[in-house]
């Protein structure tokens, strides 16, 4: 747990005495997007080194938002993911960064820092659940040397890193300005394919478009 608080009784204050540490959000974030080992986390946050990881981690954990836990064989390794408290913090945190698509990008920023999992996460964010009532599908991305999925269950869409662990009913390679275009909706799906722009491994065109007619339904928006 922190040691700062704001000392005030108002839940958002009191929300902020949990998570208002810096990278404490981003940590969450990524634990968004399913478990993680400490060195994953390491790798994609690699500015918050590996103390003040360790120590956000270990205050989370303090806090009921993050657990540790061990996945199942054949992988069998320790990881870091969200409890049902901090799964709570997904829709909150989803709407905060579709606000931050509405802001200018910041000089400042690196353009080398783009990641499809974060599209993905905004993505799934975005999409109106009516479009996915009634479907049941995987549909997997490998963009660049990323790996990422949606599971798409009956109005809930989960973006996920990595392969899909039971294989996917569309899997598409295509590079991150691709992925990018067509969750801008700048690019159509039917497009990306004749332009070679995107390669469909696994599936028909048809369900590629019908995937983008899902994760795409609204379409992201962002200033530049």
């Amino acid at each position: 747990m922190s040691n700062k608080t704001y000392g005030q009784l108002c839940p958002l204050a009191r929300s902020l005495d949990v998570l208002g540490e810096r990278w404490t959000l981003l940590v969450i974030r990524e634990l968004l997007l399913g478990p993680r080992r400490f060195k994953d986390l390491l790798a994609v946050l690699p500015a918050m080194g590996t103390n003040r990881l360790s120590e956000r981690l270990a205050s989370l954990t303090t806090d009921g938002v993050v657990k540790k836990s061990v996945l199942p064989p054949p992988a069998s390794m320790p990881v870091y993911e969200l409890t049902e408290l901090g799964e709570q913090l997904r829709d909150p945190l989803i709407a905060l960064s579709l606000w931050g698509l509405k802001l200018p990008v910041d000089e400042r920023i690196e353009a080398a820092s783009a990641r499809a999992e974060l599209i993905a996460l905004s993505l799934a964010g975005a999409v109106g659940a009516s479009t996915s009532v009634g479907v049941h599908e995987v549909y997997e991305f490998h963009v660049g040397d990323e790996r990422l999925h949606f599971i798409v269950d009956d109005g809930r869409v989960l973006p996920r890193a990595g392969s899909a662990p039971s294989g996917a009913d569309v899997s598409v390679v295509c590079d991150i300005e691709t992925f990018m275009a067509l969750a801008l909706r700048e690019l159509a799906p039917e497009q990306a394919v004749l332009e070679q722009r995107a390669v469909i491994q696994v599936g028909t065109v048809s369900q590629f478009v019908r995937a983008f007619s899902i994760l795409g339904y609204t379409g992201l928006t962002t200033r530049r």
